[in-house]
């Protein structure tokens, strides 16, 4: 937690009705203060990825979901996944109905890159969502270089 010297105070006004509303927000969210709940919609938005640089290396998700009876998806799909095997984690795949499915790939690398694998997935005919979200960025991994981001002890 940030000590009090941490801390810069600053003024906001809000419409009544909207802060109203982030007040009902900030309870059933659980935070104690509003300043808390402020804090993490800040950190949120900064790692938007329209909000950052495609040199960035960052970590996150492409969530997807498509219909895969749209003839050759699946395969297109997965040769995506293969070209761009270097970002990719892991996957899961999730049988929604009897035509849908939910991907969930977890990524790591330059944002330009995933950004381009998020696109590509996007318009595929039959893909009906994909979203790209970044929850980490990588701002030491130049000077860490020599450490593979996927091999590191726990211990």
């Amino acid at each position: 937690m940030a000590d009090k010297e941490d801390l810069t105070r600053f003024g906001v006004a809000f419409p009544t009705p909207l802060i109203e509303q982030f007040d009902k927000y900030i309870e059933e969210q659980g935070y104690k203060n509003r300043s808390e709940a402020f804090r993490d919609l800040v950190r949120k938005t900064l790692l938007e990825p329209s909000a950052l640089h495609s040199e960035q290396d960052v970590a996150g998700t492409i969530v997807m979901v498509y219909d895969h009876h749209i003839s050759d998806l699946p395969i297109r799909l997965m040769e995506l996944q293969h070209e761009a095997h270097h970002d990719i984690i892991s996957n899961m795949h999730v049988h929604l109905n009897h035509d849908q499915c939910l991907e969930v790939i977890a990524v790591r690398g330059n944002l330009g890159r995933l950004r381009h694998l998020h696109q590509q997935i996007q318009v595929q005919k039959g893909v009906l969502y994909a979203e790209l979200s970044v929850t980490y960025v990588d701002e030491l991994n130049k000077m860490a270089s020599h450490h593979s981001p996927r091999n590191h002890d726990h211990s």
